[in-house]
């Protein structure tokens, strides 16, 4: 029986893929529609994936599939022939990473879920078919210099904190199914004016846009692809770009490099910074921005209480984190905790 889960070490795989000279390019890709039996579905993925030497995270559920991978350059056309023999993935954009050092996966992870995207929503009324327009990237610029536009980022704080479209709007909430009520509410007085709705791929935005059409707006679009393809487009069709900063990605990379402005700031010092780091304390591993000279400081944690716990005996930090789901903070910046790590 084929193998179909990995069983190596996630450590070692890392450590592989780090020295691994292999050319890879890391694509994203989504589509909503129906799998009548995920978990089938899942397994054969699994195997066809793994035969290619795809690494990444793939979820899929009753309402479609949502992955980010890397895939060996060389195996690049071998991996898009095999998506365009699943009948519902056939002609499917995939959206190539603008900043791409080849080591944004290290294991291959295919799991099965409710929902693609977690949105909160219960209304059996609600329908993905229902959704709103695609804009693309020129289409966006055009309408975006319309003052009866509206833009709308319905990605988390913490990404809309390090890049974002010019005059977007943040829904300043921790997660997606807390935006799309919040978005709703937020624009109830301008139901009349264009929202533009978009996020890092496309996923969310997509979801957000035939939300916002079942709660009654009606001239809804959503950027196609997302910041990727957006960026793509301006630099292939020489357009003007209206992104600024950095386009944080759920990867080993955390960020990709879209313009030379830095927007943010070191969580812990102030200053301008915008380079994501993992608390390296075991215990911990909040996800927050660090300047470098606070990492060397601080030794890469992100509080005085990490620092002080990263220097404990190895047994005494082992006997401490017992029972820690240590893993629970790689992708987690609720701003309570943000906001203690000022002054640290």
């Amino acid at each position: 029986m084929a193998q179909l889960h990995n069983r190596i070490s996630r450590r070692e795989l890392k450590e592989r893929i780090l020295q691994d000279t292999t050319p890879r390019t890391t694509i994203s890709f989504y589509c909503y529609f129906k799998i009548e039996e995920p978990a089938a579905f899942r397994n054969q993925l699994y195997i066809d994936l793994k035969a290619l030497g795809v690494l990444g995270r793939i979820y899929l559920a009753e309402e479609g599939i949502n992955a980010q991978v890397s895939v060996p350059t060389e195996n690049f056309e071998s991996f898009k022939s095999y998506l365009y023999t699943i009948e519902p993935l056939n002609g499917l954009r995939l959206n190539i990473a603008v900043d791409d050092d080849g080591k944004s996966f290290y294991v291959l992870d295919v799991k099965v879920r409710k929902k693609i995207v977690a949105d909160g929503i219960d209304d059996p009324s609600f329908d993905m078919a229902n959704k709103g327009r695609y804009v693309n990237a020129e289409q966006f610029n055009r309408l975006t210099n319309d003052p009866d536009t509206v833009v709308i980022d319905m990605r988390n704080h913490y990404e809309y904190e390090v890049g974002h479209f010019e005059n977007a709007i943040e829904i300043p909430s921790d997660t997606f199914r807390e935006q799309l009520p919040m978005a709703a509410a937020m624009m109830e007085a301008d139901k009349n004016k264009n929202i533009i709705m978009y996020c890092t791929g496309g996923i969310r935005c997509e979801k957000a846009s035939a939300y916002m059409l079942h709660r009654g707006f009606k001239n809804v679009f959503h950027l196609e692809g997302g910041i990727i393809n957006y960026v793509n487009q301006v630099k292939q069709n020489g357009l003007d770009n209206k992104f600024h900063g950095k386009n944080f990605v759920f990867d080993q990379r955390l960020g990709e490099r879209i313009t030379e402005e830095i927007i943010s700031k070191c969580h812990q010092c102030g200053k301008p910074a915008d380079t994501h780091v993992n608390c390296v304390n075991d215990a911990c591993h909040l996800l927050f921005i660090q300047c470098d000279k606070c990492k060397e400081k601080m030794e890469g944690t992100c509080s005085n209480e990490c620092l002080d716990f990263i220097h404990l005996p190895e047994e005494e930090q082992k006997k401490l984190r017992s029972g820690i789901d240590k893993g629970r903070n790689v992708f987690n910046k609720a701003k309570s905790r943000l906001e203690k790590l000022s002054g640290s």
